[in-house]
């Protein structure tokens, strides 16, 4: 088990035969237009233009395959032995497409450039390994094929993405970002930050006590990340909205809204009353700023309106809250 676990059960490269370097490399191609056509279809609808760019990259490949598969044909004939990258020793591997493809859109682009290069390498190697003329010859004409003056990746993206294009589905990246993130991360902190200050502030002011304090924080804090999380996650499934993964969106408005709480909650874990609600209204200060700041950043909200409502919201809260308390 322990052999298999450290890849001992693989045959070292070198211990190829050219029949078995051509099925290699033929098995690889296979495997290299498979992913770029996963990647193609996880583009097309939101990246048209770098779609087209591992269309043809697979295009590409398969045109590979082919040549390859015609040589093996006049060489050993019809019977291509079943040989993978897995079987190989220290033969590059690649990710599956479902991992990738979680990837922003620079770095699908990037992983294609290295899958290039590692395809090149491959080729000049393989060539090395064959005495046979044409076909030391064909695999040194893929191994120029894979590099060129530039990787096939880069060369197709100048070609089918543009600069202007590349700003369009830049800006569609981060739309889709602010969307599932930004936005609902946002509503969180604002809910966490705001909500929590009248039961915390006036648990404060009432008892005057810090472990109670931060205990109703506590339970504010995540009762309310719970269920925002469940509500931002439960309303809308992002299909229609374009607003992405409703999962992704949860944990971002359930892990803010909480952390939002948090925040002035965690301070009177200090014994000392008075330090401790010194360091939390602090903290309410910074979360606030942090609030306007995610509104003009990211949200293009007007200086003066974001500080306006937060500030004036805040207020409202912490004010509740005191007159709550000492009531």
């Amino acid at each position: 088990m322990l052999s298999r676990l450290a890849g001992f059960h693989r045959r070292p490269f070198d211990s190829l035969s050219e029949q078995e370097i051509l099925a290699l490399a033929i098995s690889s191609e296979e495997d290299d237009a498979r992913i770029y056509l996963a990647y193609a279809d996880h583009l097309r609808a939101d990246y048209p233009q770098s779609a087209k760019v591992f269309d043809e990259m697979a295009t590409e490949e398969g045109e590979h395959r082919a040549r390859l598969i015609e040589r093996h044909q006049a060489r050993f004939g019809d019977r291509i032995p079943l040989i993978r990258r897995e079987h190989v020793r220290g033969y590059y591997e690649r990710k599956p497409d479902w991992l990738v493809t979680n990837l922003p859109v620079d770095r699908i682009r990037q992983t294609a450039e290295d899958m290039e290069a590692q395809a090149h390498s491959f080729y000049l190697a393989a060539a090395r390994r064959t005495s046979d003329a044409d076909t030391r010859k064909l695999l040194g004409d893929l191994a120029l094929a894979e590099k060129g003056h530039e990787s096939l990746a880069r060369r197709l993206g100048l070609e089918h993405a543009p600069e202007d294009v590349r700003a369009e589905e830049a800006e569609t990246s981060r739309r889709k970002f602010i969307l599932t993130y930004v936005q609902p991360g946002l509503a969180g902190l604002m809910d966490g930050s705001v909500s929590t200050l009248a039961p915390i502030f006036a648990t404060a002011f009432a008892t005057g006590d810090t472990w109670t304090t931060f205990l109703v924080g506590l339970s504010a804090s995540v009762g309310a990340g719970i269920s925002m999380g469940f509500t931002e996650a439960a309303h809308d499934d992002g299909v229609i909205s374009g607003r992405g993964s409703p999962l992704k969106r949860g944990l971002a408005s359930g892990i803010m809204t909480a952390l939002g709480g948090l925040g002035h909650a965690l301070p009177y874990l200090i014994p000392d009353f008075t330090v401790a609600t010194t360091v939390a209204i602090a903290v309410v200060f910074v979360e606030l700023w942090a609030i306007a700041w995610i509104q003009n950043h990211w949200m293009e909200t007007p200086w003066s309106r974001a500080i306006f409502q937060v500030v004036l919201g805040g207020a409202l809260v912490f004010a509740a809250g005191m007159l709550i308390g000492n009531a």
